[in-house]
């Protein structure tokens, strides 16, 4: 039976999907601040090192989409259940490894514990709260994973320097445990679509198709763009996805409805989401790595460095969700939107004259404006399909959250790669950014609620 709004257990599912969230965005960023470090004790190489974080990102990007049709089908509770064994186990492992590629293994596999706990996470907590409160909720949600993004550096920091880097990854299981404790306490799942079937030829294409694409972007710099491998991997990727968009369009159940996309407003807010992670992880990587190795700063001061990104979210997500409640998608995303760009503009400015007061200003207006991007369009995705769609629909909208993420570690370490230049990695952020602003600015409109997917 379906959560109501007035059950005083909808606050403690509201606290554990909120601190499962906040794991899953620690292990984003926590691992910023500690990969020089790894970096060195694991002899990796600088692309080796960047892909500690991206395959993570990667795989989540992957598997978010099936994970919200999986919930969909099977039901919430045993699949959430199982993302947390995957997740906390693959972090213990992850603590453990001896060289780089049992890093790497053991990121993946967090990679598919997350994709399964994100989306129905958000699933759990939509269905908990009714329409008038699911702004705040989220915004709540989103405050709660952002006291432990805002706390990210600086435990990355402090457990680098005085302990080892292993143990950003063994603070995870703790939480894990405790997260489904509650969940298999006060969720019970609603009656779910057991008829409908799961579009494995969809992930066939889908993951494969993103591998492909950003090894490729990736791996050009380093390996030289006509390399055979590297085009190789560009064109496959490109046609695995191009098939995959063709064959969801035709049928009746598909592993991404993209036809859901024919809505102008439903895709402007994806591409918000996009951005926003995209600008995150630049800010969170590469701001952690410039502070280390242009400025010399030990991991504890990178990460204390990082706190004013993320410690004014904490204060400004919960407003986040009220405005939209009160005012809607629009003007609450494009706000955000704008000052984003503005944010990473004077950021790069910062880094190319050497004057780390606007850097710092860049951080903080950045940290505020940030909730902005996330909660609305969030909520107005939600908001725009019936309740036997919430997994889809969270599943794309992760999908799109989580691309950004690794579209933007593939390409910043590209243009990186290419011009060694930090103001220059920043600027290409804010170009993107400024590209969505203005498709966002013509396309984004209130979500309307449709029962069903057009096919």
């Amino acid at each position: 039976m379906q959560t109501k709004a007035q059950d005083r257990s909808r606050w403690w599912i509201l606290g554990a999907m909120g601190a499962i969230l906040g794991v899953i965005l620690l292990d984003e960023t926590v691992v910023s601040v500690a990969l020089p470090t790894i970096r060195d004790e694991l002899h990796l190489s600088r692309l080796d090192a960047h892909w500690v974080v991206n395959i993570y990102l990667l795989v989540l990007a992957c598997f978010a989409g099936a994970a919200g049709r999986l919930g969909d089908i099977l039901g919430v509770r045993i699949l959430l259940s199982a993302g947390l064994l995957i997740f906390g186990l693959s972090s213990a492992l992850g603590g453990f490894a001896e060289d780089g590629f049992a890093l790497l293994t053991a990121r993946a596999v967090q990679g598919i514990g997350a994709a399964l706990i994100f989306p129905l996470s958000m699933v759990i907590l939509i269905q908990s709260f009714d329409e008038k409160e699911r702004g705040l909720a989220l915004g709540l949600y989103g405050g709660i994973g952002t006291v432990f993004l805002s706390l990210g550096p600086l435990v990355g920091g402090v457990l680098t320097e005085f302990l080892s880097w292993r143990w950003i990854f063994w603070v995870n299981p703790p939480v894990v445990l405790a997260v489904a404790a509650i969940t298999w306490t006060f969720w019970r799942d609603p009656p779910h679509l057991s008829e409908r079937g799961f579009d494995w030829k969809g992930l066939v294409l889908l993951v494969p198709g993103l591998a492909a694409l950003v090894f490729g972007i990736m791996e050009g710099p380093d390996r030289g763009w006509v390399q055979p491998e590297v085009l190789a991997a560009l064109i496959a990727g490109l046609a695995a996805l191009t098939l995959f968009v063709r064959i969801e369009r035709r049928i009746p159940t598909p592993l991404i409805a993209v036809t859901l996309f024919a809505n102008p407003g439903f895709a402007a807010a994806n591409m918000i989401l996009f951005t926003a992670q995209f600008g995150k992880i630049a800010l969170f990587v590469f701001g952690a790595s410039y502070f280390q190795t242009k400025l010399g700063f030990s991991p504890l001061a990178a990460g204390a460095a990082l706190l004013p990104i993320a410690f004014p979210q904490i204060f400004v997500a919960p407003m986040a969700g009220k405005v939209a409640d009160k005012f809607g998608t629009r003007g609450p995303s494009l706000t955000g939107t704008a000052l984003g760009t503005v944010a990473i503009l004077l950021i790069a400015l910062g880094m190319h004259q050497d004057v780390t007061a606007l850097i710092y200003t860049g951080y903080i207006l950045w940290g505020c404006c940030v909730p902005f991007l996330f909660v609305p369009p969030r909520r107005a995705i939600m908001s725009s399909v019936s309740q036997d769609l919430h997994g889809q629909a969270s599943g794309i909208s992760m999908t799109f959250q989580l691309l950004g993420g690794t579209v933007g570690m593939a390409l910043g370490s590209s243009v990186f790669a290419i011009t060694n230049s930090y103001p220059l990695v920043f600027c290409f952020v804010a170009g993107f950014a400024a590209c969505v602003l203005a498709y966002s600015f013509a396309s984004l409109a209130e979500a309307r609620p449709s029962g069903r997917a057009s096919g």
